[in-house]
């Protein structure tokens, strides 16, 4: 068997991209008698400072997990509060997306959100397309079974008017039609309040990636949280199915 080969946690890098599952908001609400509206507000703060630390510590793609497509069935007093946040937040935060050079992308089904909304996201978008210091992308109505299935899809279409062969579909092929597909490869996804699971986010893009679970609420999410969770990252070698 080869020497296993140890690496000092200090001399890797950082990772080029980090995704979080920010769990927890509707908890710490209910833990401060508070309306759950008001734990997703405070998670609003706590984006902005992660978003602050990823692009502190070098890291190129930060991935939020905003707003899955389970997430319709919570209640309408909630998902419009959501709504409402979300288009708040776009507004609020461009001037500071463009002052510290941060790109802005929104992956997942736009189409059933309003019109304003989508309008919204499409000007930040557009807004923020020369930035070059780190991407931050928000999943919105987003499922990682959703992503697949529209990949698959779009290689199907490209098959159907001759663009493609059968024998030409690959793990790379369908790989090119995720979400994603054109930023660096997901090396790390950090879930915070405890939850081990993945809840069906970045089922493709997250094959290789370093899990970090956090017993932290998103709304107490901060610096020494997510510093914890790179070193974490650091300490940890990565095989890819080798030894």
């Amino acid at each position: 068997m080869p020497e296993v080969v140890e690496t000092d946690a200090e001399s890797v890098a950082a990772p080029a991209h980090v995704a979080i599952i920010m769990d927890g908001n509707n908890r710490w609400a209910k833990q401060k008698y508070l309306p759950s509206i008001a734990g997703h507000t405070a998670g609003a703060t706590a984006v902005r400072r992660a978003v602050e630390v990823a692009a502190k510590s070098g890291v190129k793609v930060l991935t939020l997990f905003a707003f899955s497509s389970e997430n319709w069935k919570r209640p309408q007093l909630e998902v419009d509060g959501l709504m409402t946040l979300f288009m708040r937040s776009l507004k609020k935060e461009l001037k500071n997306l463009n002052k510290h050079k941060i790109q802005l992308k929104v992956i997942g089904d736009l189409s059933a959100f309003s019109e304003s909304l989508q309008d919204q996201i499409a000007a930040v978008e557009k807004a923020t397309q020369n930035n070059d210091q780190m991407t931050l992308v928000i999943a919105a109505n987003y499922g990682g079974r959703w992503d697949i299935a529209e990949a698959t899809k779009a290689v199907a279409k490209r098959v159907q008017t001759g663009e493609l062969s059968i024998d030409q579909i690959d793990e790379r092929m369908l790989g090119s039609h995720v979400q994603l597909a054109e930023l660096p490869a997901l090396d790390l996804l950090i879930r915070t309040s405890g939850e081990e699971r993945i809840s069906n986010f970045l089922l493709w893009q997250a094959a290789y990636s370093e899990f970090v679970f956090l017993p932290v609420l998103w709304p107490d999410f901060g610096e020494q949280h997510f510093l914890e969770a790179l070193q974490i990252y650091r300490s940890r070698q990565r095989r890819y199915g080798g030894r």
